[in-house]
């Protein structure tokens, strides 16, 4: 009760907390599919790409079952990205209403992503088995653009909303003469932007190791297991440093460009130089902090390259301006979560590579294999933190120093956002929990259809499971148990007489 006070002022509509909150769990829920949705496809075509190049049926099988998941998680994440995109207009009409001619082509963008990107998974999955291998394997190559094309959209609208330009204000304060280039392209968009992309690789390339990791871990030792961990995990481990790059690249350009969501990331008050880091820790309303960690002078160091560095202070703007000390403290915490699990994962990949460079060979540690199968929760909740920080860092601005989150908020009784927000939470967990159980049988169907296949002799599956599926052409049923000419019409001339 006492931190959800101080997440609201004083004055703010009671519509607001509900509205934030079923903003919160529908963005939290459909980012957690995100990752698949945006890198499978890459890591998918890469599979089959080794498996044509190499004529390896393993590889073959293994793109031919992404493929499967890849078209399941993509059913799953229209319909969570489509409520977001109901919730902009249902819960945010002062922004939508103000704002949309300015920023809302990112949308559109999405919108025709989403409608080629169902085309193209329907032309893949479709082609398994029904096209020539290498037309097949063409006619997939867009479907990466496509999930970047639709990243592209989402981003191009948020960094809008942390650095808006391309518009000027008549006198009632809206927006006119809008230069729609200018309004996709700010400040922020390509740091935004290529983080994101890589965190997506990364995130994705983890996830689908982690699974053959643990396989691998019970003792499935096969090259079906070897060749499915090893290339989404080779995509994220490269990945990772360029993402470290990319992660302190950004936040030096939110020192530069949002200096108060530096302050509230920082937790800093005073507008200093040799401003000390502090890794967690609480920031109070005084200004104080307690807990956590503090190094002396770091933070102007990676601000600025310099103690000198001076670090501008939430206290330098008014307290209606700013991100009150909640606020600040959740948006330092996931900003210090994801630090965290970025270098641990940047160790991981340092290792793999370590190891792979000296004896040409995976780790055979445990510990590695179980750091791995780690490493995908881990990457999620990386993803989840950077969201958060960049949301909550904004507080109070919806738009950055143009229009607050109060002025947005829907006119809608609280009572029925509250409501709404309990049946959105039912509807999810039935949503998510049909996408496991669907992922499940999946599983276990192609665990028995490799029980039940004669593999080569390297150990891998040389039929597909999913031949007896939608996914593909049913096989052709063996000469013993086809039905004779004669049964066939003695059974039509039986059904005519009757």
């Amino acid at each position: 009760m006492h931190t959800t006070l101080h997440l609201l002022a004083a004055d703010a509509p009671a519509q607001m907390l509900p509205a934030r909150e079923l903003m919160a769990f529908t963005l939290a829920s459909h980012i957690i599919l995100v990752p698949l949705g945006v890198a499978l496809p890459l890591i998918t075509l890469v599979m089959h790409y080794i498996g044509l190049r190499k004529n390896d049926a393993t590889a073959l099988l293994l793109a031919r079952r992404w493929s499967a998941v890849m078209a399941v998680q993509f059913a799953i994440g229209v319909v969570t990205g489509t409520v977001l995109s109901f919730e902009f207009g249902l819960l945010w009409p002062g922004l939508m209403g103000k704002w949309g001619d300015v920023f809302g082509i990112g949308f559109g963008v999405e919108a025709w992503a989403f409608f080629l990107e169902a085309v193209l998974i329907a032309i893949y999955l479709y082609g398994w088995r029904r096209l020539k291998p290498r037309t097949h394997f063409l006619l997939g190559l867009p479907l990466p653009a496509t999930a970047l094309l639709g990243a592209f959209g989402i981003l191009a609208a948020n960094s809008w909303m942390n650095t808006p330009q391309g518009f000027s204000l008549d006198s009632q304060g809206n927006p006119v003469d809008v230069d729609v280039w200018k309004a996709v392209f700010t400040p922020m968009f390509g740091p935004q932007y290529w983080h994101f992309v890589v965190a997506m690789l990364l995130t994705a390339g983890y996830v689908v190791a982690g699974v053959y990791a643990v396989g691998w871990l019970r003792g499935r030792r096969d090259r079906y297991h070897r060749l499915g961990f090893t290339v989404p995990f080779t995509l994220a481990a490269v990945a990772t440093p360029v993402q470290f790059v990319l992660g302190d690249s950004i936040a030096r350009q939110v020192f530069q460009k949002q200096p108060v969501k530096f302050a509230a990331m920082e937790i800093v008050w005073e507008t200093d130089t040799h401003v000390p880091e502090y890794m967690f820790g609480r920031l109070h309303p005084d200004g104080t902090v307690t807990g956590g960690i503090q190094i002396p002078q770091l933070d102007s160091i990676l601000a600025g390259f310099s103690p000198d560095t001076k670090v501008i202070g939430l206290s330098s703007v008014p307290a209606g301006d700013r991100p009150n000390a909640t606020q600040a403290t959740i948006a330092h915490w996931a900003f210090d979560i994801m630090v965290v699990i970025g270098s641990v994962l940047l160790l991981l990949a340092l290792l793999y590579g370590l190891v792979w460079l000296r004896h040409r060979r995976l780790p055979d540690s445990k510990w590695f294999y179980r750091g791995a199968a780690c490493a995908g929760a881990g990457s999620l909740v990386a993803v989840e933190c950077g969201w958060i920080t960049t949301e909550v860092g904004r507080q109070p601005w919806i738009v950055y120093q143009n229009m607050r989150v109060a002025e947005a908020v829907t006119s809608t009784r609280s009572t029925t956002l509250w409501i709404m927000f309990g049946l959105v939470i039912v509807v999810y967990v039935f949503i998510f929990g049909a996408f496991l159980t669907v992922l499940l049988k999946m599983r276990d169907r192609w665990r028995l259809a490799d029980a039940e296949t004669d593999g080569p002799p390297d150990g891998g599956p040389v039929d597909a499971p999913e031949a007896v599926t939608p996914y593909g052409p049913r096989p052709a049923v063996p000469a013993g148990d086809a039905p004779s000419p004669g049964a066939g019409d003695s059974t039509a001339s039986g059904g005519g007489g009757a």
